[in-house]
């Protein structure tokens, strides 16, 4: 494909590799280092002068670090005439952080829309364009002016549950909360099978306090279905309630497997068959202490909508020329008065 550059920032190399080995590229040359004081360098090694910029970073690891990482380079990229600048974001930092939440008895809560001030961020370094996946709230597309693809996991979903799980045409697909009962009836309207979904009631973040199944798993394989998994206490709390309830086997299928704090000892002591998540974040650190998960790679589907956003964007600029020398032509016999 001509015209084209793909960086790589530092949070998900290997990601950034396939999608380059399926798209039949190189990574571009780019040198990411700190200063002494920790302020953050980038340095592209070649030139971008015209070219549709592609920069991979998925908000994980040092979150704070690759995000001003991801600033600094498209804001590079752009200041060195690049064409388009396109911020490949896997998994969107601060996600979850895109409302104002009522904080105890105060119903005029203080706290920021952070996912808001990102996108703000990367509008003002620059970006043309955002792609990123199964965003955890879809409103966030709002918060951007440029345009934003926000792609879906749920095709890898449904080729793994298929290909893996023997009694899948009459399992259960569960939701572990009523935000995602749209994601998990989607999926269950694709395999033709029943859904469920659980209740939960929070007193803090990332404890819950209980929770209500709404649906029937008994004697059935259960597939609990989320955006993403931090601290794993909710899917973990859902697997025993399923499992109290009748479920034969639990799995769990995640798009962003963050796993952070005692999330890897809670899904060694929990009763899944298997923890699935997709490749948005690196995972082989995680694998190698917890055996029950597993990865799904995405990166067929983020290479196909680089080869889908560059083509169309290479369509136009290749009509402009033809569709210039109409308009001067129309112009021209317009301006000819008949004899």
């Amino acid at each position: 494909m001509p015209n084209i550059k793909i960086f790589s920032g530092s949070s998900h190399q290997d990601l950034s590799q396939k999608i380059t080995d399926r798209l039949g590229l190189e990574l571009g040359k780019v040198v990411t280092k700190k200063f002494s004081n920790q302020e953050t360098c980038v340095e592209i090694g070649e030139s971008v002068r015209g070219e549709d910029v592609y920069i991979v970073q998925s908000g994980c690891g040092e979150i704070n670090d690759n995000l001003m990482e991801l600033l600094i380079m498209i804001n590079a990229c752009k200041i060195a005439s690049a064409s388009r600048v396109t911020a490949v974001i896997p998994c969107f930092p601060y996600a979850r952080q895109d409302k104002k939440d009522k904080v105890g008895a105060d119903s005029n809560s203080r706290a920021p829309i952070s996912a808001k001030l990102v996108a703000n961020m990367l509008s003002v370094a620059g970006a043309d364009h955002i792609i990123t996946m199964d965003l955890h709230a879809s409103q966030i597309q709002g918060f951007f002016d440029i345009p934003v693809d926000n792609l879906y996991a749920e095709p890898a979903v449904l080729k793994w549950i298929r290909e893996n799980i023997a009694d899948w045409k009459t399992c259960c697909i569960v939701s572990p909360d009523a935000g995602g009962a749209k994601r998990v009836t989607s999926i269950a309207d694709r395999l033709n099978v029943d859904f469920a979904l659980i209740h939960k009631e929070r007193k803090k973040a990332n404890e819950v306090d209980r929770m209500v199944l709404v649906g029937d798993v008994k004697d059935r394989v259960a597939i609990l279905v989320d955006d993403m998994a931090d601290t794993c206490g909710t899917i973990c709390h859902a697997a025993d309630k399923l499992l109290s309830a009748g479920a034969t086997k639990v799995y769990a299928i995640l798009t962003h497997g963050i796993f952070s704090g005692p999330a890897i000892s809670r899904i060694n002591h929990a009763c899944f068959e298997a923890v699935v998540v997709t490749n948005t974040i690196p995972q082989e650190d995680k694998m190698k202490h917890c055996p029950k998960i597993q990865v799904i790679d995405i990166s067929m589907i983020l290479a196909e909508a680089i080869r889908r956003t560059h083509n169309e964007g290479l369509s136009r600029f290749l009509a402009a020329p033809a569709v210039a020398a109409w308009c001067f032509a129309a112009e021209l016999l317009a301006s000819i008065e008949p004899k």
